[in-house]
């Protein structure tokens, strides 16, 4: 599968039948106001704040240019881009970085097989002033292990409970970010993402989204 944002003009879309792919925005620009975010025109994420996200919409394979302004405006998009999505595609679009250094990241979801009554559940990191970090838990037994920022992890299986996770800078015994009563339903599939400022506001914060 293919995952690609770029700055390509934007291209004609497939004219076979398509087969439907599903689409969702993250809003991870800690300094950004809130925004709206259009796929070729069409809005498809209204007044977004940080840390939100949108549900997932339906696509057919092809090019969308994903432009997003601040909340209410049409007007000097704060980013515009392309993503090229194909058949099947399950994809987080996330607003990634600061205001004065902002990309998009297109982020496959569901993207490996799961055994019936487990949990599938992976790492994202989209703090843009903290380090790598290694995920674990109270005991420091590590689940993901030097992770930077814009780096996800594969999926891992956990037994469905509920659990404290711990982030840390990769390597050391320090504690960062605790999440506490983070709980994992069998047959389910689950990304933490790591977003706000290690240095500033708003604090860095553990948010937990269900992958379709």
């Amino acid at each position: 599968m293919s995952y690609n944002i770029s700055n390509d003009d934007f291209g004609t879309q497939s004219s076979r039948e398509p087969s439907t792919g599903y689409i969702r925005v993250l809003h991870a620009v800690p300094d950004a106001p809130n925004v709206d975010v259009y796929a070729n025109d069409d809005l498809i994420a209204a007044d977004l704040a940080f840390g939100e996200s949108s549900d997932y919409i339906p696509a057919a394979p092809g090019n969308y240019i994903i432009t997003i302004y601040a909340a209410g405006t049409q007007e000097n998009p704060v980013l515009r881009n392309t993503l090229s999505l194909e058949d099947n595609d399950v994809v987080t679009v996330a607003a990634v970085g600061t205001m004065d250094d902002m990309g998009l990241l297109a982020i496959p979801d569901s993207d490996m097989a799961m055994e019936a009554g487990t949990t599938m559940v992976r790492f994202v990191h989209l703090s843009p002033d903290a380090p790598a970090v290694d995920v674990t838990l109270p005991t420091g037994r590590l689940l993901f292990g030097d992770v930077a920022f814009k780096q996800r992890t594969p999926y891992i299986p956990a037994p469905p409970r509920t659990y404290t996770l711990q982030v840390r800078p990769a390597g050391t015994s320090d504690v960062a970010l605790t999440v506490p009563n983070v709980t994992f339903e069998p047959n389910m599939m689950y990304t933490i993402y790591a977003i706000g400022l290690a240095g500033g506001e708003p604090e860095l914060q553990g948010l937990m989204l269900e992958d379709r």
